[in-house]
């Protein structure tokens, strides 16, 4: 959705809460104290009310709105600035667009959104040929500020990153060359360097044992193969990195730089939460105008807590 159809569809808060409704009368309302799913629509209450136990709920509540005072209107602004373009948008930035007066609803709301996208994306599994691989992503040296400040090395730490990418080989029938097409993928923030811990992961994201996956040697992956059916590992080097992991070192390097140009700190608990928007766009690069659409949707499936 480009700005000037935006424009055209949402005028009002009334135009928003239409839609919304609209879209979760698609997907469906459970009811929160006896799980029915037949209810009526209360059009003076702008309330849900179950057929079987007469309880009632809100239009936002069961949805990442719920207990937000903010409007419908802002919430749909937010949500086309941040599915509109490559580049992520800060909250600061939303505040200022959207001329509201305090930082922190705005905050939180951002990254309730972030935390949709994440949800959304962790229903999908990986398959087939995955390559993997860790990044190292500089965020915010907590507690460290002063003494790191002072010995002239900036309040920045890193943080380890597993990065999953799913891939096709494909060969050329006339040249004979190959190359790979990527379609999914995944990031997580991991606790260190153990191999339980990456192995935990990796479990959570691949869809069954009929997967390859390619990685270097790193002794985090010494388990790997318990997991999947062919486990291929190379010694990291500079044609591993164009070549048999070339869509994840491509993946990283975009999410460094987004990154670096949009915000200016990021904590390490916060971290998951970016990365879950840049993947979360990543994985919709061609969905074009519709990737607005979807994000209303997540917004309406996610847990609201």
């Amino acid at each position: 959705m480009n700005i000037f159809s935006f424009g055209v569809h949402f005028t009002d808060e009334a135009s928003c809460r239409l839609h919304f409704k609209s879209e979760r009368d698609k997907i469906g309302v459970i009811c929160n104290r006896c799980q029915g799913t037949d209810h009526y629509w209360l059009q003076n209450k702008w309330s849900y009310e179950c057929k079987s136990c007469r309880s009632r709920q809100s239009l936002r509540s069961g949805t990442i709105m719920e207990s937000s005072k903010l409007s419908f209107l802002i919430w749909y602004k937010t949500m086309f600035l941040l599915s509109t373009t490559k580049k992520g948008f800060s909250s600061k930035e939303i505040q200022r667009q959207l001329d509201l007066k305090r930082y922190e609803p705005v905050w939180a709301m951002v990254h309730k959104l972030r935390k949709a996208m994440g949800e959304r994306d962790d229903r999908y599994t990986l398959e087939g040929m995955i390559e993997m691989d860790e990044g190292y992503f500089t965020i915010e040296a907590s507690g460290l500020a002063d003494k790191t400040q002072k010995a002239g090395r900036g309040s920045k730490t890193k943080s380890n990153v597993m990065i999953m990418a799913e891939s096709t080989v494909l060969e050329d029938i006339e040249t004979g060359k190959v190359d790979r097409q990527c379609r999914y993928f995944k990031a997580k923030v991991l606790d260190g360097h153990k191999a339980d811990g990456t192995d935990k992961t990796f479990e959570n994201a691949i869809d069954d044992e009929q997967t390859i996956v390619f990685t270097d040697n790193s002794t985090s992956y010494i388990n790997i193969a318990d997991y999947v059916e062919i486990h291929m590992s190379e010694k990291s080097n500079e044609q591993t990195t164009k070549e048999t992991l070339k869509w994840v070192h491509i993946a990283i390097s975009n999410a460094k730089r987004n990154f670096v140009g949009t915000y200016h700190k990021i904590k390490k608990k916060y971290l998951q939460l970016y990365l879950n928007e840049f993947v979360y766009k990543l994985n919709r690069r061609y969905f074009g105008e519709r990737i607005f659409d979807r994000l209303v949707i997540a917004s309406i499936t996610a847990n609201g807590h």
